[in-house]
């Protein structure tokens, strides 16, 4: 096995009329690009960028079949002929550069999540059994409205025939309306869709062979199911396994993914943390693989060539997705068969821009690569019209994007570092339980300034006097951020702490733990289950609703699991007021009740930061050009502070 080479990954795969240059896939997965319902501008430009980086197949977001298939206000519609268009366009892009594409077909069935207008959708479903997750209480399916959708399905995937697409993915995974008619526990029905297994098939098997009619014979179908929905309710592995080997005969290849939207546990599985392993799907992708001879696809947390090449070697897959992966690097299969994989820049699964802008509604990006997204607007980033000498101050995050893009652009830039590494920030949310992989921001960005000639002056600190002296034409001031410690009544003798002191080792506490979390972010999260991991009890007062409310719903629900197993106390609606020797006092921040915590030994303040702009404040009257970006102004999150780097080197 010759992972430097990736060469089992790198090698082509015909299915049925489709040749695939390679085995790495960009699997389905809303974008938030499309406007009108339809293939535009901004979704062609997305998806040119991952064609052009080499990837081998492309499998293009859900589209509904139906009217009743409108899941988001921002979803794909292929009920119509005017999607036609704009598919031939995006197949048209996508082939000049030898990428085979898909499209997928889809109806949600109960799992809605919003309608028109902000009211409630009517879901239909095969049964009257309702989704937990988004409260959703379906109506059954007439078995008039199952012929029409049968139909719907077939109709849309003649669409994606004529506009010139290889092949459709039914999508049969994550609780959708095709998982809904397999489980013996969502499909209740006692007519022919209901009942035995091979009953609870004939949707999937009706629909198929409706696609078959109204494509050709090269035209590729393939099938998208849970290995496993992580649900109550929803298929075991074993019942997956079951109908992938009863449907073999009627499809062309099986894409195996985990989890379901049905419950906040399954959907954790359908974009999965940094704290899930990587390829944990391989082991479920190798068993169908014993039982099948179609081609197996496999997706989850597979960040790495490597890893997708030992997958496909050691014949667990036939072709992994590595979406997130092209999320970050759009030209990783490029990097690949270069034998650059030093080069590539690896995914975090921090699930922040990706589908953490979904759930936003805003469209996809990325915190390492903000170009994601906004290829209409960086996309091909010019050489500048004119050299000049760029100063960046502050070696974090920021400071790290700014030079690097400027750089690139053909200028002479020199980053000053105070301390005696690079990162800022991002090495101490390293430091939090299950975050280790965040550091690989830092390893990546250190990668990208290598290869772009960056000087770098570490454990040089910064002041008017160095900048006069440097000359630059522009300076990038990117200074971060420091803890901020609010105005708090008491003076008692209570160790108060701050999570940083924590992470580096300054400050050891134990026993009975307040943490007072004001962001409602990973970092109030991390020090409860740090505390509580290592036999402390831990009260979590956060100011908010809840622990994580403010960061991507998959990491806040599995963090929330989390708290609860160790047994963190968690005190929501909290404002942290004061503290004396063993007490610590809150306030409800909904009807201002006093909280009062007592015998504490320790509290620790997750209470935000604030801005380190000194040397921003002494540049006001300067005559050069000066930028501030990151945290230096305003005290957010790696995302902008990357995003600011990237704006504003783009600029100079």
């Amino acid at each position: 096995m010759d992972l430097k080479n990736c060469n089992a990954l790198l090698s082509p795969l015909n299915i049925r009329g489709a040749r695939l240059k390679n085995r790495i896939m960009s699997t389905g997965h809303d974008t938030t690009l499309p406007t009108a319902a339809l293939v535009n501008d901004a979704l062609i430009a997305y998806q040119e960028a991952r064609a052009r980086g080499g990837a081998g197949l492309i499998v293009v977001q859900v589209a509904g079949v139906h009217e009743t298939a409108r899941y988001t206000n921002h979803i794909l519609m292929a009920s119509s002929d005017d999607c036609i268009p704009g598919y031939r366009r995006l197949a048209e892009t996508v082939h000049r550069y030898g990428t085979t594409i898909f499209g997928q077909i889809f109806h949600p069935g109960r799992e809605i999540t919003e309608a028109q207008g902000g009211m409630l959708a009517v879901a239909y479903a095969p049964s009257e059994v309702p989704n937990e997750r988004y409260h959703v209480m379906p109506r059954p399916m007439t078995e008039a409205l199952i012929r029409e959708i049968v139909s719907s399905f077939g109709d849309a995937a003649g669409r994606l025939y004529e506009a010139g697409l290889d092949g459709v993915e039914l999508v049969a995974s994550h609780g959708y309306l095709p998982a809904q008619f397999i489980s013996p526990r969502v499909n209740l029905r006692t007519d022919m869709y209901g009942g035995s297994l091979e009953n609870r098939l004939r949707f999937i098997r009706e629909v198929l062979a409706d696609v078959r009619a109204k494509t050709s014979k090269d035209f590729v179908v393939g099938l998208r199911i849970s290995g496993g929905e992580h649900d109550q309710q929803g298929l075991t592995g074993d019942e997956a396994l079951e109908a992938i080997c009863s449907l073999e005969k009627d499809i062309d290849y099986v894409h195996v993914v985990a989890g379901s939207s049905a419950s906040s546990g399954g959907a954790v599985h359908i974009v999965p943390p940094m704290s899930i392993s990587n390829g944990y799907m391989a082991p479920f992708s190798a068993s169908v693989k014993a039982r099948v001879s179609i081609p197996v696809f496999v997706t989850g947390r597979i960040n790495q060539p490597q890893d997708a090449d030992a997958i496909i070697a050691s014949n667990q897959a036939d072709v992994c997705g590595m979406t997130r992966a092209l999320i970050c690097d759009p030209e990783m299969p490029n990097k690949a068969i270069e034998g650059r994989l030093d080069d590539v820049r690896a995914c975090i699964a921090c699930n922040q821009a990706c589908i953490g802008h979904f759930h936003k509604g805003a469209p996809i990006s990325c915190i390492q690569h903000p170009v994601t997204g906004r290829e209409m607007v960086y996309g091909s980033m010019p050489s500048a019209q004119q050299k000049k000498k760029v100063m960046v101050v502050g070696g974090g995050p920021a400071g790290m994007k700014a030079a690097v893009v400027a750089a690139q652009r053909g200028h002479d830039v020199t980053l000053f570092e105070a301390s005696g590494r690079l990162g800022g920030q991002a090495l101490l949310a390293q430091l939090l339980p299950d975050r280790m992989e965040f550091g690989g921001l830092v390893t990546n960005l250190e990668r990208e300034l290598a290869n772009s000639g960056v000087a770098i002056r570490r454990n040089t600190p910064v002041d008017r006097s160095v900048i006069e002296e440097h000359a630059p034409d522009s300076i990038i001031v990117a200074t971060g951020a420091r803890p901020y410690r609010p105005p708090l009544e008491g003076d008692g003798t209570l160790d108060v702490v701050d999570a940083w002191d924590v992470l580096t080792g300054k400050a050891k506490v134990g026993g009975s733990i307040v943490v007072a979390d004001w962001r409602c972010d990973w970092i109030g999260i991390g020090m409860a289950v740090h505390f509580a991991r290592n036999g402390n009890l831990v009260h979590l007062a956060v100011n908010g609703t809840m622990p994580g409310e403010s960061i991507p719903l998959y990491i806040r629900d599995q963090s929330n699991a989390e708290l609860r197993r160790l047994g963190v106390k968690v005190i929501p609606y909290a404002r942290l007021y004061g503290y004396d020797d063993t007490t610590v006092y809150l306030q409800d921040t909904i009807n201002s009740d006093p909280i009062l915590l007592e015998d504490v030994n320790a509290l620790v303040l997750c209470t935000g930061h604030r801005a380190v702009n000194e040397l921003a404040n002494s540049l006001e009257d300067f005559s050069g050009d000066v930028h501030v970006i990151g945290d230096c102004l305003a005290p957010r999150t790696a995302e902008e502070a990357i995003y600011d780097g990237l704006r504003v080197a783009a600029l100079i």
